[in-house]
């Protein structure tokens, strides 16, 4: 490593020192030519696909952007931050794991709309309308059918009663 203030190539490292996660080595360097002292990173550095828009625009892979629009879904419901970035990692290590340089964006509201289905209905709803462009009431009625439809694991349905559990608007 080049020493940073008088360029010599020939540093020396004092310490090493791992982060709690691992993922994050720092390293005290010594220059024995000027004697000045200073720190280093390692980190992985994992490169996320580009996303693919439907009119052929490629853009980088943006976290912030994916958790904004997740958030904005999810606005006013009982979703806490902590679920909501959980569920922006599992989209994260899943585009890690498919191993493309580039994905469709249309690959990414998908998974989107997966976790948003586990977290919450009708952030859920929110964000389909917008992404599948509803171009009707009944698109909205068919996703709520398909929403409500599923019965959850060890519960019966009523016939003719709705299940509050189930209920999209609260009521």
């Amino acid at each position: 490593m080049k020493c940073p203030f008088c360029g010599d190539p020939n540093t020396q490292v004092t310490d090493t020192r791992e982060n709690e996660d691992g993922d994050v080595v720092r390293r005290r360097r010594r220059c024995p030519k000027c004697d000045k002292r200073f720190t280093t990173y390692e980190r992985i550095d994992l490169k996320m696909p580009h996303i693919v828009k439907r009119n052929g625009n490629r853009s980088e892979f943006d976290h912030n952007k994916l958790a904004g629009s997740m958030q904005l879904a999810l606005r006013k419901r009982p979703v806490t931050t902590e679920a909501v970035e959980a569920a922006v990692d599992r989209i994260e290590a899943r585009l890690l794991s498919l191993g493309e340089p580039e994905i469709p964006s249309q690959q990414l509201g998908e998974l989107v709309m997966k976790e948003l289905k586990k977290l919450d209905k009708v952030a859920y709803i929110r964000f389909a309308s917008v992404y599948r462009n509803f171009a009707d009431v009944d698109e909205f009625s068919d996703v709520i059918r398909e929403v409500q439809a599923r019965p959850r694991r060890g519960r019966k349905e009523s016939p003719g009663q709705p299940d509050p559990e189930h209920d999209l608007f609260g009521n």
